[in-house]
């Protein structure tokens, strides 16, 4: 990443939150951290999950209120009974889990439970994109936000805060779904709003964006400060990484070279239409052999969520054919791919792969209910035993099995649908933003049980907006941009930098395989 200058004119201090203790029942998420953000800097807030990161930006912009701890922002006390003080106050936050809409326009959830809420269609239409365009985060106002992806929702989250002119931003991993080049103009539109002389906190597992984006960074563990306003001028990575977990951790180790097998998954000429009803991809031809992960690379809303799905039969081809194991697969069930070993790890965990009114028990049998009941009725003992293999086999840390799956944090959620979808040894793996919104241990964690199943002979197709990963772990790396195959390299030997431009080729293909 480049690295971007730093502030050199600190006016004064925009936010402190001094001694602040927030608990839960059996949980103390916050112990007298401390956290200090000078106007016009951008600041990283560090932390494994659990560190209480996300409980402290919480009373930060209202949601919670600390049960012990002194607030201030520009140097006036404040205590904030919800967020709309809070926002009052200057304070904006784009939350890890979505709060929109889905029937509503990008436009309308964007001015949602403002005043302008109210203005004309147009007007509206009209003034979000502006603001979209002026920060580079183009989206179609008028567009209804269920026909968007997810990394296209997590822009019009951005958008919501921009449009609200925050003084105060806080940004919760807002680079998962950005190219390289793109993430370097993020930088540059945050030091212009902090040169402007707003502050920034920026939440980010990518310790290469903390150092090229942050002037300063703040560590937590354990619900603790243990390091606070640190120069990333004088920090590197490691000593990052080790101020989060103890140790210096970072991604999966790269998996040995294999020879692979043959192919278990075959696309050819395939074809499927999105949501508008307009072609999302276009004759993909490729294939994923035995112990071999492909990687699919591009920036969020290039078809490879449709593929996903096309690939786990949630949604019809129009065109061309799908092979498993050398089976045709083009029109089969979801269940019938299944069981012919398919194993799909989708990018919404909770709105796709979970059902977050059931179970965590009823959840780890999903896929196997049906060898989990007598009859219509299901065998309590027997799915329990198997959710308690589960839950132990993929490190999924929770309290109450029979207790709501909602309850889990975002890390456990995924170590439970990973584990749901692994178990039972799957030939093919789809697994689109594995390790989106996870922590660097929950990361590391995710990778390696991918890298195991490609070592024992699954074929792997890993989509993911996160290039370094991709990078890091894929065998083969292929580039998804306006639906079609842009170009495919050897992860080993390709630049971050040509991967990038192939993102963004705009119809001119590369190869570097």
């Amino acid at each position: 990443m480049t690295q971007t200058p730093f502030s050199t004119s600190v006016p004064h201090l925009a936010v402190g939150l001094s001694n602040i203790w927030k608990s839960f029942p059996g949980v103390i998420a916050n112990a007298g951290v401390e956290l200090r953000v000078e106007s016009g800097t951008i600041h990283a807030l560090l932390g494994e999950k659990g560190a209480g990161k996300s409980t402290l930006m919480n009373v930060l912009a209202g949601v919670y209120r600390p049960d012990q701890g002194d607030l201030k922002i520009h140097g006036h006390s404040h205590q904030f009974r919800n967020p709309s003080d809070a926002l009052a106050a200057g304070i904006g936050m784009v939350h890890q889990e979505f709060r929109l809409i889905p029937s509503f326009s990008v436009a309308e959830n964007v001015v949602l439970g403002s005043a302008s809420s109210v203005l004309r269609t147009r007007q509206v239409q009209s003034e979000v994109s502006e603001i979209a365009e002026r920060f580079g985060l183009k989206v179609d106002p008028s567009q209804p936000l269920w026909q968007l992806s997810m990394g296209e929702r997590q822009k019009v989250e951005i958008l919501k805060i921009l449009w609200r002119d925050a003084q105060v931003l806080i940004l919760d991993e807002p680079t998962t779904v950005l190219t390289p080049s793109e993430v370097d103009e993020l930088g540059e539109i945050l030091r212009k709003m902090a040169d402007d002389g707003r502050s920034i906190i920026f939440i980010s597992h990518k310790l290469h964006e903390v150092s090229g984006i942050c002037d300063e960074a703040t560590v937590l563990r354990q619900g603790k400060t243990v390091a606070s306003s640190l120069s990333m001028e004088s920090t590197d990575q490691s000593e990052l990484a080790q101020l989060m977990v103890g140790t210096s951790a970072s991604v999966a180790t790269r998996p040995e070279p294999v020879t692979p097998g043959p192919p278990l998954l075959e696309l050819r000429g395939l074809t499927a239409l999105g949501d508008r009803g307009l072609e999302a991809f276009s004759n993909l031809t490729f294939q994923v052999n035995s112990a071999e992960i492909v990687g699919i690379a591009g920036v969020a809303g290039n078809g490879q969520r449709e593929l996903a799905d096309v690939i786990a039969g949630l949604r019809p081809s129009t065109a061309g054919s799908l092979l498993m194991g050398g089976a045709e697969i083009t029109s089969a069930s979801p269940q019938l791919r299944f069981k012919s070993g398919l194993a799909y790890i989708p990018a919404d965990r909770l709105g796709v792969g979970l059902a977050p009114r059931l179970s965590i028990t009823d959840n780890a049998i999903l896929r196997v209910y049906r060898q989990q009941r007598r009859g219509p009725f299901i065998l309590a003992e027997r799915a329990l035993s198997y959710c308690k293999d589960i839950v132990n086999r993929f490190g999924v840390r929770s309290g109450d099995l029979d207790g709501p799956i909602a309850a889990l944090s975002g890390g456990n959620l995924q170590r439970l649908l990973v584990g749901r979808e692994l178990d039972g040894q799957p030939s093919v793996v789809v697994a689109s933003q594995p390790t989106r919104g996870l922590d660097v241990q929950g990361v590391k964690a995710i990778q390696e049980l991918l890298i195991e199943q490609r070592n024992s002979g699954a074929a792997v197709i890993m989509i993911s907006e996160d290039l370094d990963e991709l990078l890091a772990i894929a065998d083969r790396l292929l580039v998804m941009e306006g639906g079609v195959i842009r170009g495919e390299f050897d992860p080993r030997t390709a630049s971050r930098h040509e991967v990038g431009m192939a993102m963004l080729s705009d119809g001119q293909v590369a190869s570097q395989a």
